[in-house]
């Protein structure tokens, strides 16, 4: 299965991401991908070693397109990379099992590189083929926000995870992914509700989303063993007694169990 965790900044899509990927790990082979640009998963998932995106890799990426990053537009480089060595050689070990290996993308994060340029076209290639041609269980944190939507970075995926929280702001960027993932094919989008601290909270939201068609595939006690973990650098299976992490071992039971539409 792939699995695409996304939503408005600050609604914790980089935590459920991360401790999904612990979870799945116990049974499958999972590959956690960082594909936002402020590249925060690889701390979420209790590593703080400095990590070099690929997106950096310049030797890697004139290697691979021919070109060198940041090189003038019109230049001429390859468009079909070869990347089918890159997600085992790139990736991280999280466990030493090899049942979970973490990947940074990094982005293209200088002025006029947004569109055609060596570093975008290698960083599409690879997440193609982590999309397609993977077996194991993949998750994607997102960028936050909707603007990954209109480079149809995770048009490929199983299934879209939108992370909302109460209030109306996360739920009109919930709104505008779903509409933009229908625009470039997403079938199966479901809605994990994160940060609930009351059963009205809960039921606002949930009410909200039945008017929007969405889906709740769970919702997330607000819980302050996430912001404990995050001061001290952990991750919440550090902590047994977590509400968020009882919350979030239902999601990844309820995902497992889900059909997505063909």
């Amino acid at each position: 299965m792939k699995i695409a965790i996304t939503g408005k900044g600050g609604v914790g899509k980089t935590t459920l991401s991360g401790t999904l990927a612990f979870i799945l790990s116990r049974t499958y082979k999972v590959f956690a991908i960082d594909a936002d640009p402020d590249m925060n998963l690889a701390s979420s998932m209790g590593i703080h070693t400095k990590i070099t995106p690929i997106s950096k890799m310049r030797d890697l990426i004139k290697d691979r397109t021919g070109a060198e990053p940041g090189s003038a537009f019109g230049e001429v480089f390859k468009i079909n990379p070869k990347i089918s060595d890159l997600p085992e050689t790139m990736s991280v070990k999280v466990k030493d099992d090899d049942s979970l290996k973490l990947l940074v993308m990094g982005t293209v994060d200088k002025g006029g590189e947004g569109c055609i340029c060596p570093a975008s076209v290698l960083l599409k290639a690879l997440m193609r083929n982590l999309i397609l041609k993977k077996d194991e269980i993949i998750i994607l944190d997102m960028e936050a926000g909707i603007e990954h939507l209109g480079r149809r970075t995770a048009e490929a995926v199983d299934v879209m995870v939108i992370v909302v929280e109460p209030g109306l702001k996360s739920l009109e960027t919930a709104e505008r992914i779903k509409k933009l993932a229908a625009d470039i094919g997403v079938k199966n989008i479901v809605v994990v509700i994160n940060k609930v601290s009351s059963a009205s909270e809960g039921e606002f939201v949930t009410g909200k989303l039945k008017e929007l068609n969405l889906e709740v595939l769970g919702s997330i006690s607000r819980d302050d063993k996430v912001v404990l973990a995050d001061m001290e650098g952990k991750t919440i299976l550090d902590y047994p007694d977590s509400a968020a992490l009882e919350s979030i071992e239902k999601i990844a039971e309820s995902l497992l169990n889900y059909h997505p539409r063909d």
